[in-house]
């Protein structure tokens, strides 16, 4: 049977929106379970260079209230969980993590030269790489292949969107893209794709177009297995009917389901709030405190709140001072929340930013993010954090 450009192109994307590769999909069909106690990553990606000033405040210092005379939240308004820190008033289940001990905060978290591109700051973040260094793999992609090296049912990592991110492309392996597992089945199950892999005959050599019916017909087998591990302990718990709410209860049932998948990844956005700032940030983080709640009482009801760690971060953070349009533009360090029922250490874990010493108006960061990659592999994952990272960098003890 030959292929017309049509459906050449229908099959292309049918491969390319599940994103995956041959070997690695034969080898997810495999029930290689995820027991209890086995620890999972959930990366919350908050894309658009969030405002970390406004999300973890210093609600005792003037300069942050000369540089933000519009802007600045109030004493009164933030949510205290010190003296001299309050959280954004739309945080309000993240008020509550704080109370209960299943909440970190770390401040100042960036890289040394910072990038303002938002596109070149993700990849910075992404890949985990120096930022005078191009690399074309991500870090939860290269922990992806540190854990398969010859195996035949490898560690999974799914993002909870359409189109993969740089972060779960390794060199051998991939993470899977898929916003809806029920949908992704649908799709692969259509008429038009079975019919083709009926009528094709595999032709000698290594042809792209035999390498494209080997990709879809596993695609669809796979599409099958994530179906019906996602339905085999599916949630019934309730979550907002938001896109991050769906996404969190899609990443509980597979947790639930105890398929072979450590790392979980989503992202909300857009935080780039260059205009009208608290009406976008509030709407947001309205999202993200909702959905995260949810899925933090869900974990807590089925016991596996302390075998699952979800951390939040964005590119880079905002200026200190607020622009003409009741704004902020692109800055450096910013701030992480840290999630767990397994947290050593909980609270606001460093010191504020340091308003009174900034470079050309801008944050200086004090932790390398890549010393919070680390610590999470290396005590989290067990992985081997130096050859995935491509050098050694500090741990940290909120693990």
């Amino acid at each position: 049977m030959f292929i017309k450009r049509k459906e050449f192109i229908q099959i292309g994307s049918l491969a390319t929106a599940s994103l995956m590769l041959p070997k690695f999909l034969k080898a997810f069909e495999g029930r290689a379970m995820v027991p209890t106690g086995n620890k999972v990553v959930v990366i919350l990606q908050l894309s658009g260079g969030n405002d970390g000033l406004n999300t973890v405040i210093p609600v005792r210092n003037d300069l942050y209230y000369k540089a933000r005379p519009r802007l600045g939240i109030t004493k009164d308004k933030a949510l205290g969980v010190t003296d001299e820190v309050g959280l954004h008033p739309a945080l309000t289940g993240f008020k509550d993590l704080y109370d209960d001990g299943s909440l970190a905060i770390l401040n100042n978290v960036g890289y040394p030269n910072p990038d303002r591109s938002h596109f070149r700051s993700m990849d910075i973040w992404h890949t985990a790489s120096q930022s005078t260094e191009y690399w074309t793999n991500g870090w939860v992609g290269r922990y992806l292949d540190a854990q398969c090296k010859g195996c035949d049912k490898p560690t999974q990592a799914i993002e909870i969107d359409d189109v993969l991110s740089l972060a779960l492309k390794g060199e051998n392996i991939k993470g899977i893209a898929v916003k809806d597992p029920r949908r992704l089945y649908g799709t692969a199950n259509e008429k038009f794709f079975r019919d083709i892999l009926k009528n094709h005959k595999d032709e000698p050599g290594e042809q792209p177009v035999d390498y494209l019916y080997k990709t879809m017909a596993e695609t669809l087998s796979s599409a099958d297995y994530i179906f019906q591990q996602s339905k085999l302990h599916p949630t019934n718990a309730e979550y907002p009917k938001t896109d991050l709410g769906n996404s969190l209860k899609t990443i509980a049932s597979l947790i639930f389901s105890e398929i072979n998948t450590k790392v979980y990844y989503v992202s909300l956005g857009s935080f780039d709030t260059h205009i009208n700032q608290d009406a976008q940030q509030q709407r947001l983080f309205t999202e993200m405190n909702d959905a995260v709640r949810s899925f933090v009482k869900d974990l807590k009801a089925q016991h596996r709140f302390e075998d699952v760690m979800l951390f939040t971060f964005s590119e880079f953070g905002r200026r200190v001072e607020q622009n003409a349009s009741n704004g902020t533009d692109h800055g450096t360090a910013n701030n992480m929340f840290l999630i767990s029922g397994g947290l050593k250490r909980k609270g606001v874990l460093n010191a504020m930013p340091n308003l009174a010493d900034l470079n050309e108006g801008d944050l200086k960061y004090s932790v390398d993010f890549k010393n919070v990659y680390a610590t999470i592999l290396n005590k989290w994952l067990k992985a081997d954090d130096k050859s995935i990272l491509a050098r050694q960098y500090e741990y940290m003890n909120f693990i």
